[in-house]
């Protein structure tokens, strides 16, 4: 493999140990990772649109929020695991595990969903499986560009990553828009291109990532049902849920203080600038994935149009975010970390004002609302993950990459 002017052998050594080569290898791998994670998770956004006409399709309306519901209870949980396990073990093992479970979810959701009679168990299945494996991009992603990559970089990549992920919603919600009055099954499909770049992926990878101590299964294991369980009350107003997560962080806690070796420690919950940035990473962002659906259902509800003439709409906004993401490591390296901040909050808050203050003014006027509002998702993401990330030492970046995902 040639990287500048040195030849380096891949099979004999690692270019991430190398400190001349380590930025520019770390860039090939990011730059696929990018395409990798904007076609494996623009599902997540195109079923959020359709979700109610696969219930209708597959003759189970009342429990068609499930189809969203159930996979996202398993994105915040592989979110947490993926970021965390590349402290311990080869990205190249996760990012192959990943992919194969998406591509997968991806054939069988087709298959059983359009050669066979649809079933909401099976989309919610497939689902499932393509949830699992679409994370698994970006955890890694995040997991590569804080270890490896030099300060002045970092900035740069967390806002093209934000700014993939707003062009993956972007083309979830077209495709979603254009599949809705053809045939939503196809939409299982997309992802699978995924597997097509899954070798030239294991050539940048790095070889050694990880530092080969034993997976803490127990705490891995108590920490998933926890999160599990939140996000079902969440989700679903179940106060057993709550009870249940309540009592499983409790018993986490007290595992982590007591046993010899914790994936985390109870020190990583008292780092004060790492907690105080996760807590408004969850204030801010709580509202992201609601906007599809909501707008769909007012398109419906309000204005008596089609899910495709809402996507026509909110793509526009997807694209704005795509924007402002791609330029927000270039506004922050003008006006500082600090202000951009101040700036994208401002930008969320008169969105969402706006949008609730003129929901009733034509479908036009709330959707240049959510303009605004996704050009401050779009800008916020790279100096709020900055700021958490650096606040950790290198050694346990995955574990705050883990948590910054599920946040």
């Amino acid at each position: 493999m040639m990287i500048g002017t040195k030849r380096i052998d891949c099979s004999s050594m690692d270019p991430y140990d190398d400190p001349e080569m380590r930025n520019k290898v770390a860039v090939r791998a990011l730059i696929l990772l990018l395409i990798t994670f904007i076609i494996s998770t623009l599902c997540l956004q195109g079923f959020n649109l359709v979700y109610k006409q696969v219930g209708i399709d597959v003759k189970a309306v009342d429990q068609a929020p499930l189809i969203t519901g159930l996979p996202g209870i398993i994105l915040g949980i592989v979110c947490f695991i993926y970021g965390s396990l590349g402290d311990f073990v080869s990205l190249k093992k996760l990012v192959t595990i990943g992919l194969t479970s998406l591509f997968i979810g991806s054939v069988f959701g087709f298959v059983a969903n359009s050669c066979f009679e649809p079933n909401l168990w099976t989309v919610i299945a497939a689902r499932i499986m393509q949830t699992t494996g679409e994370q698994v991009a970006g955890s890694s992603f995040l997991v590569i560009a804080t270890k490896y990559l030099r300060n002045d970089l970092k900035v740069i990549f967390f806002g093209l990553f934000t700014a993939s992920y707003q062009l993956s919603a972007c083309i979830g919600v077209f495709s979603a828009g254009l599949l809705s009055s053809i045939a939503w099954q196809y939409l299982f499909l997309i992802p699978a291109l995924t597997i097509l770049i899954l070798p030239a992926l294991l050539h940048y990878l790095p070889t050694k990532n990880g530092n080969g101590k034993k997976i803490d299964v127990v705490g891995f294991t108590v920490f998933g049902f926890a999160v599990a369980s939140l996000t079902l009350f969440i989700s679903y107003r179940n106060l057993l849920m709550l009870i249940s997560a309540i009592i499983l962080f409790i018993i986490f806690g007290i595992y982590i203080s007591k046993a010899k070796e914790p994936f985390v420690t109870p020190a990583f919950f008292k780092n004060i600038r790492w907690l105080s940035g996760i807590i408004l990473m969850g204030i801010i962002y709580f509202t992201n994935y609601c906007i599809s659906p909501l707008f769909n259902r007012v398109g419906k509800t309000l204005y008596n149009m089609t899910t495709s003439q809402v996507a026509s709409y909110l793509v526009w906004a997807f694209i704005v975010a795509a924007i402002f993401g791609s330029c927000s490591g270039l506004i922050i390296s003008r006006i500082g970390r600090k202000t951009g901040l101040l700036l994208a909050i401002l930008f969320i808050l008169c969105g969402w004002i706006g949008i609730a203050v003129l929901i009733n003014s034509g479908f036009l006027a709330i959707a240049l609302c959510a303009c605004i509002y996704y050009a401050g998702c779009g800008m916020v993401y790279s100096p709020l993950a900055s700021t958490i990330l650096s606040s950790l030492p290198v050694e346990e970046s995955g574990r705050g990459c883990g948590m910054n995902d599920l946040a």
